[in-house]
């Protein structure tokens, strides 16, 4: 796809391709995913090296042979370098260490590394399961994930371990705190806010951010010291295990479940070089340089990661053209304009799926999945009304806007503290507080539109 144009006159969007297609369509779904384009370091020399390269979402196994499983037979006698150290490399790491000739891991910032404590699916169980299980168990997943006083691990995995043990410690210690950060959620306009006088109600309101988040850190604290022993007890240089630790808060960063990861730092082809947070610098023609020192290899890896804050259309690879030939760029070039981040005024019967303005969940196809039953309410209901162009008005964009707005100042004050990655822009924190995600969590979110559809209007 090159670009998508609304046609007033016949009311359908047309979609271009490169092959010089043109298609008419009633309806358009953008879904292309917040980490989509890849990105590469601003590194001196990129373009000199002689040897092979390739970015990890576009994964070479002409070059590497095996597949996803590992095997990559063609690197035995292969010296490999790898660039990042983040989600994609600990995946792919371990396969890269029993395979290659010679391993360099290069590294700017430790990634947080915990036990996967993932299990075969029983069969028996699985058969045993009455409809709705999987919807159950997401459920669980996701509120355990937020904090909520649930008792029963459905999933229990690294995640929800990680979540039991910070809330639960909170709950344990200071089951006030928790009480207070959930009103401090959800009373915006609140009554309480008349009753007490807008000055009282915000220090209020500010004291319970406070103490909620003196009790989280605490208990974040606890829990990467555990995952920093963990280093400790696997990695057998004692160097190298301390370069390993993680040194920020754990959810600065996306958290990493892998039982192979730490390990591969004991095989004897395998070296990590840490950068000590500098990052890299220096590419030559032969492989890579840093501290003086050049490391010859005949392959780098780019292990990333995506653009994350740029232009949606530049990430999408095409542009969106809506009512009177605007595009999407120009509509959001002072920041993301929504209705519960599907909808934008001016871009009649078209969908935007992702987590932008919408409920932001670790297990994506969940809100995939709840986006979709939402979007398939609004098409019938707008059909069973005899509606053929469904387009939000002004003021439900604008207070769904303000609504982003408000609810993002749970995020942006830990963001600001946390090591550069994508969660915060690579350190840039991103000054539109429009353009995050529900900052009061996806089962909050869903919930919201379920109570929406339930009215049955298709209010906005």
């Amino acid at each position: 796809v090159t670009s998508t144009e609304w046609d007033e006159e016949i009311q359908r969007w047309i979609i271009h391709t490169n092959k010089q297609d043109r298609m008419k369509a009633k309806y358009v779904v953008h879904s292309n995913g917040p980490l989509n384009k890849p990105k590469l370091p601003a590194i001196t020399g990129i373009n000199d090296f002689k040897g092979h390269t390739f970015h990890t979402s576009r994964w070479d196994y002409e070059y590497t042979g095996g597949n996803s499983f590992g095997n990559l037979s063609r690197l035995k006698d292969k010296k490999i370098a790898v660039i990042g150290t983040g989600a994609t490399a600990v995946q792919c790491v371990p396969h890269l260490g029993e395979s290659a000739e010679k391993l360099y891991v290069f590294q700017r910032t430790p990634s947080s590394i915990d036990i996967r404590n993932n299990q075969q699916t029983d069969s028996d169980w699985l058969s045993n399961q009455k409809p709705g299980w999987h919807n159950k168990r997401r459920n669980n997943f996701e509120s355990l994930l937020t904090g909520a006083p649930i008792k029963e691990d459905l999933v229990s995995d690294g995640w929800t371990e990680a979540f039991r043990l910070l809330f639960g410690s909170i709950r344990d210690k200071a089951p006030s705190k928790l009480k207070m950060f959930s009103w401090a959620v959800t009373s915006v306009a609140s009554p309480d806010m008349y009753k007490l006088g807008f000055k009282q109600f915000m220090t209020n309101k500010a004291i319970a951010y406070m103490d909620l988040a003196n009790a989280m850190q605490m208990a974040d604290y606890q829990k990467m010291e555990m995952v920093r022993a963990r280093a400790d007890e696997v990695v057998q240089n004692k160097e190298t295990a301390e370069s390993l630790k993680p040194y920020y808060n754990q959810f600065c960063k996306r958290p990493c479940f892998h039982d192979e990861y730490l390990q591969t730092f004991n095989l004897p082809n395998v070296e990590l070089i840490d950068t000590d947070g500098k990052g890299l610098s220096e590419i030559s023609e032969k492989g890579i340089i840093f501290d003086g020192k050049e490391y010859e290899v005949d392959c780098i890896i780019f292990a990333t990661g995506f653009e994350v804050g740029t232009d949606y259309s530049r990430r999408a690879g095409y542009q969106i053209y809506g009512v009177d030939g605007v595009s999407v760029s120009e509509k959001w070039q002072e920041g993301l304009s929504t209705f519960h981040g599907m909808h934008s005024k001016g871009f009649p019967n078209c969908f935007f799926f992702g987590p932008a303005q919408s409920g932001f969940t670790a297990t994506f196809t969940y809100s995939l999945d709840e986006q979709s039953i939402h979007l398939a309410y609004i098409l019938k209901t707008a059909k069973e009304k005899g509606a053929s162009r469904i387009e939000a008005s002004q003021k439900a964009e604008d207070d769904w806007v303000r609504t982003i707005i408000e609810k993002a100042r749970l995020v942006a004050d830990f963001q600001e503290k946390c090591t550069p990655g994508y969660y915060n822009n690579e350190g840039n924190i991103n000054r539109k507080p429009q353009n995050g995600f529900y900052g009061a969590g996806p089962i909050e979110f869903f919930s919201l539109m379920k109570k929406w559809r339930s009215k049955g209007n298709l209010e906005g």
